[in-house]
């Protein structure tokens, strides 16, 4: 593995681990969900660290906080998933609870991280 610097990032830490937990969710999901639901779920989830390590790597600020806002935006995806799952009574509602404090404490961090970069 490459020694990154975006590896330090508490933002991309936290969004790191939040991925492992949306897999673990889908896994549960219905198999018909398999390439529909489940597969953009995940695709949101990944997006959110890779456009922050992405971003990370960019020269220009301009470019920065692009992918970063990038990565804000599929957490708001990820949300529009998790309200369709939550319709579809996929999740139970301590697991919709959890999410939600999960994303919004990685909305708060990835906000505040874009307001601060440089």
């Amino acid at each position: 593995m490459l020694k990154l610097n975006h590896k330090n990032l508490d933002v991309w830490k936290l969004a790191i681990k939040f991925v492992s937990k949306i897999y673990k969710i889908t896994s549960k999901y219905p198999v018909e969900e398999l390439f529909g639901l489940t597969s953009q779920t995940r695709r949101a989830s990944i997006s959110v660290p890779a456009n922050i390590a992405e971003g990370a790597s960019r020269k220009s600020l301009t470019e920065r906080k692009r992918f970063f806002e990038i990565s804000r935006s599929s957490l708001v995806e990820l949300n529009t998933h998790i309200e369709i799952a939550k319709e579809l009574k996929y999740l139970k509602e301590e697991i919709l609870l959890e999410l939600e404090k999960d994303l919004n404490e990685l909305f708060a961090k990835l906000s505040n991280f874009i307001e601060k970069s440089r």
